[in-house]
């Protein structure tokens, strides 16, 4: 799966790269050392829509009527119910509980980590749980490095290598076709300002997408839109906490702690999902 998501985004950045010059279907096949047709059949198979539609989501243009159309009521609680049944990763599937102020302060101590790497449609993602829930999510193959980033966050925790109920209920969260989900818990170590942005950013329906000012204004902080990119840049939960939804309001995605490259695939495959029936 790692190498068929390395070829999408490998395919994903040279069409992004060259849409202008109306690249065709034979020049991204030849890119990403496919032919036509078993590129074109990879593709579909991932996205559920062409390549020429998935460019078509990661345009500007269309981020852009998403954010005026879609912003207004994006907060409002009866929206968010009323999407239940279709937008997956938002407050009614995902519980954030903030880690007391000792185990903040402790580094962890006297608390035990399972930590596992699971293949997704985004590549190698890396996840860690406490008993209370996730506390790290991470696109990695790396795992050297995973587990070193993890131990400088809680120096002081007991760690194993380990599957556990946590991280089978985020990982099939990547996957469309399972209807009967368990609500996934997350336990995490952030300031109170961080805890509030990473909140509401599970308020943010798969299909859709805000601005950094928006969400500060969501929160009741409208002047401190910058303070919220910080603490959505400081995310430690990769794709269960969106912050991927937030763009530039030029409708440019921006930046992505995980890869630039793999907030355009996320992104594209979440509106392909839900929004493949709109005009564009």
């Amino acid at each position: 799966m790692q190498l068929n998501y390395d070829r999408i985004a490998k395919a994903i950045g040279f069409i992004q790269d060259n849409f202008k010059s109306n690249v065709s279907l034979d020049d991204i096949a030849k890119h990403v050392h496919l032919s036509p047709f078993h590129f074109q059949r990879l593709f579909s198979d991932w996205a559920g829509v062409s390549p020429k539609k998935f460019v078509q989501y990661l345009q500007t243009d269309f981020a852009k009527r998403l954010l005026r159309e879609e912003q207004p009521s994006l907060f409002d609680a009866h929206l968010q119910t009323g999407l239940s049944s279709t937008s997956r990763l938002h407050d009614l599937f995902v519980q954030l509980e903030g880690m007391t102020p000792a185990q903040f302060k402790n580094q962890g101590q006297g608390i035990s980590i399972n930590y596992q790497w699971y293949e997704t449609l985004f590549g190698t993602c890396f996840i860690a749980s406490t008993p209370k829930g996730i506390c790290s999510m991470a696109f990695s193959a790396d795992q050297e490095a995973s587990i070193r980033a993890l131990k400088m966050e809680f120096p002081l925790a007991n760690f194993k290598e380990q599957e556990d109920s946590f991280h089978q209920a985020a990982i099939a969260l990547f996957d469309p076709a399972i209807q009967q989900l368990a609500q996934v818990k997350l336990h995490l170590k952030g300031t109170p300002f961080q805890l509030k942005v990473w909140q509401a950013l599970l308020q943010l329906p798969a299909g859709t997408c805000s601005t950094y000012k928006q969400l500060a204004t969501a929160i009741g902080h409208p002047k401190a839109y910058r303070a919220v990119g910080t603490a959505i840049g400081q995310n430690p939960v990769a794709y269960l906490i969106p912050c991927h939804r937030v763009i530039q309001a030029t409708g440019h995605f921006g930046g992505y702690r995980w890869e630039p490259v793999r907030k355009k695939a996320i992104l594209g495959w979440e509106f392909a999902q839900f929004r493949k029936h709109d005009e564009v």
